[in-house]
Formats: structure tokens, sequence, C-alpha cells
């Protein structure tokens, strides 16, 4: 064989290689991408990833199609992204409840939320507001903090259910606060422990600014705190509890993408990048707000870094609230 001819059968050998390759980072993306959500249409999470979806499709070339994947208590979702090829293709439109609190509550989740999965970015943050039945003599933090101490055990909370991150945000402001309350688990979401507070069968809740605001300026129940570290813009009157004295305590829920652990370097800058750069303009925020959600956005490394610390502190208080593994 000429050494001419070796080349041209050098180049066929390269380019009929090249029909089966991969599709690489630069390619991508090549066909649409997928977002699971692991909750039912109309959560948060879903909400979230739904504003989203449209102005990415814009951005990436390609159809960004949402894929509600909900069931056992989020854990078929996580695992089918977990489990997924890390191409890009595939990510992960999970939550506080999917990452950070299901792993400590569930025995085998099926997957290993800091070894399985990198981040991207958060999408929205969503404190917890405090709120009493207006009956209850409290206007404070600490008056609540007061009667507590006073009446240990006596004053009754609600929340949609145990290993809620309601329920869980109470846990731990017990331990904070050095109180104890009785809890009141409730079936059917915020509505049904909202219900309840109005009507007197319970005395405190800590719930989503969407669940509550409505109530709570119809002067339904009274607010008398905010969960995150600082005020909530829905609520500016009401101050946090680190300004009411509990030090230290910020609890949030949140939206954030993650992605198969794997997926290229470039796929998860360009989707963090593209996603930072459409939630940082005055009609993506407004969007949010007007439904009833705070933008979260953060770097790769800032949200891989809240990772690592809230799954400390949900599996904390996942143990503070006795919940046993199932």
């Amino acid at each position: 064989m000429s050494r001419l001819s070796g080349i041209r059968v050098f180049c066929v050998f390269v380019l009929l290689g090249s029909f089966g390759a991969p599709v690489t980072a630069q390619q991508w993306p090549a066909k649409p991408v997928r977002f699971v959500v692991p909750f039912p249409p109309g959560q948060a999470a879903d909400i979230a990833t739904r504003l989203l979806a449209a102005p990415l499709t814009i951005a990436l070339g390609q159809q960004v199609v949402i894929e509600n994947r909900p069931g056992a208590g989020t854990l078929i979702g996580t695992q089918l992204v977990a489990k997924s090829a890390p191409d890009g293709y595939t990510i992960l439109a999970g939550g506080s409840s999917a990452l950070v609190i299901a792993p400590h509550i569930y025995k085998n989740t099926g997957f290993d939320t800091l070894k399985d999965f990198v981040p991207i970015t958060k999408v929205n943050i969503t404190p917890f507001v405090f709120c009493v039945n207006l009956s209850l003599p409290v206007h404070t933090i600490p008056q609540l903090v007061a009667l507590a101490k006073r009446r240990p055990g006596e004053i009754t909370y609600g929340s949609p259910g145990s290993g809620t991150t309601s329920h869980l945000t109470l846990a731990l402001f017990e331990a904070a606060a050095k109180v104890s309350f009785i809890h009141v688990p409730y079936k059917g979401g915020a509505v049904a422990s909202t219900t309840d507070l109005i009507g007197g069968q319970i005395a405190l809740i800590a719930e989503t600014p969407a669940a509550v605001l409505p109530l709570v300026k119809a002067g339904k129940m009274r607010a008398i705190g905010i969960s995150s570290a600082k005020r909530n813009s829905y609520l500016p009157d009401v101050p946090t509890l680190q300004e009411q004295g509990i030090k230290g305590f910020e609890v949030t829920g949140w939206t954030g993408l993650v992605a198969p652990v794997g997926t290229p370097e470039p796929i998860l800058e360009r989707l963090s990048a593209e996603i930072l750069k459409i939630l940082s303009t005055p009609e993506m925020i407004k969007r949010y707000y007007d439904a009833g959600m705070e933008l979260g956005i953060s770097s790769r490394e800032h949200f891989g870094a809240a990772l690592k610390s809230e799954f400390v502190q949900w599996g904390q208080a996942v143990k503070l609230a006795g919940i046993t593994a199932q």
C-alpha cells in the first residue's frame, strides 16, 4: 500500500468512527434536555422549573422538557437522574426535601447526594414564616419562647406531615430556643394546617410566604418571624428570628438544579452561566416574585458548599424531630 493510500484509509476510519462517537461538550445540546422534577405538577419546585424552561430553551437552542416523576417521597425522580448517563441531557430539579432531607429519612435511597450529583445552581429560596393563632398572646419570637417556657409541652404546632421542611424547621427552632412544643402532622399540604391554625385547633405553624401571605394580610393569623437571614420582601415588616435573638438561625427551603456526577465541566459551566444570565433579568425576577418566589441563584461552588452544610443541618433536624428511618 502506498503512503497516499494509507492516508486515505486512515481518513475513512476517522470519518466512520465519528458517526458513532458520543456528542461532545462543544456540540451540546444536540437534542432536547430533560429536567426531572420529583414532585407533582403545581408544587414549588415544579413552578420554579417551568418558569425557567421557556427562556432556557431559547438560550440553548434545544427544547427544555419538564418531566414530573413524583413518588416514594421524591425518591423515584431523584433515583432516575442519579442513574442517568452523565451527558447533560438529564438534569434534576430537586430541592431541600429531595436532596438533603430524604437521605436522612429513608434507609435505602438508591443515591448519595454528595457523591452522585454535581451542582449547577439554586433557582429559588423559600423562607418559613412563623405564624400564630390570633388568640395566642404572642406578637414576637421572644414572647413565644417565654410562653413556651412557662407552658412546656402545651403549645401545639402543625405541619403538612412528619419530615416535611415545615416540621423540621420548627424542630430546629425548638432546639435553638430550648423550648418544647407538640407536633400535629396533617395530610393535604399547608391548607389543612393553616385552616386549623385559624380555627384555634393549633397555635403555631412555620409555612412558606405563598401559603400564609393572603391569610396574614386578611388578618386571619399573625406573622411573628421569618426563618431566613434577611427579611422577606413579601412581609418586610416581619423581623427575622436572628433579629429577635435566635442567633445563627437560618432555615430555608429551595429548588436547585444538579446533574449526574461525571457530566462534562463545559456542559455544567454553560448551563450555570445561561441560567444565571436568565434569572438575573428584571423580567424573570418579576415573574418569580409574582409566583410568590424569591430567586436564590448562586455559583456552582457556592451551591456545592451549601449542599454540604445543609445536608448536615437537615440531618440534625431529622434527629431532633425523632424521625426513624423508613
